[in-house]
This record gives C-alpha cells, structure tokens and sequence, in this order.
C-alpha cells in the first residue's frame, strides 16, 4: 500500500485512514482530518497557515 499526503497540510497518510474528496472534473484530495478539509473548504491557503508544512518553509518556522 502506498502513503498518501494531505492536501493540505502536508501530513503523511497511513493507508486506511483520512478522508478523500473527489471533484465531479476527477480531480481527487486527500485530508488527515476534518481541521484540514475545512479550512480547504473555505479557500485558505497553506502557505499563510503556521501549522501546515508548507506555512514553515513560507513564514521560516522549523
């Protein structure tokens, strides 16, 4: 089985586990957790989020 990451924050995926959201033009997400697909949901960015992988390499944070 493959490991998937999160789409948005970042977080490695254990199979089995996590929520997947499918768009009607098949493009598909994969989340670690509700906290990840909401804020996908309402169009934040995970660049300017501190907790995401991405928002620590953005805003320098290790």
């Amino acid at each position: 089985m493959e490991q998937r990451k999160c789409s948005f924050c970042g977080e490695l995926l254990e199979p089995g586990t996590g929520l997947l959201f499918a768009k009607r033009d098949g493009s598909t997400y994969y989340f670690c957790s509700s906290k990840c697909k909401g804020n996908f949901d309402l169009g934040r960015l995970p660049r300017r989020t501190v907790w995401t992988e991405q928002g620590r390499i953005y805003l320098k944070k290790a």
